[in-house]
């Protein structure tokens, strides 16, 4: 895929973006404060997922390791 295409198919999505939401028919200024908008909130929501993502992996893996324990921790607890 040449560049040409990929600059063509992503302004092709976004008159598609702009059809969806109407966003064609506001006003300049409208349209910088729509735009700002979905920006902040896509931010937003990218920055949330990455932190409860990276929360619940830990999670996980903690709990993981609490299952299969280290064999250390296995071998005293058959010594006591």
């Amino acid at each position: 895929m040449d560049v040409r295409s990929t600059l063509s198919y992503l302004y092709w999505l976004f008159c598609q973006f702009e059809l969806i939401t109407c966003s064609y028919l506001m006003e300049p200024w409208e349209k910088v404060l729509f735009y700002s908008f979905n920006l902040a909130m896509l931010g937003l929501l990218l920055y949330t997922t990455y932190v409860c993502v990276a929360f619940q992996a830990s999670s996980a893996f903690q709990l993981l390791c609490s299952f299969l324990g280290t064999p250390r921790e296995n071998a005293l607890a058959v010594v006591k």
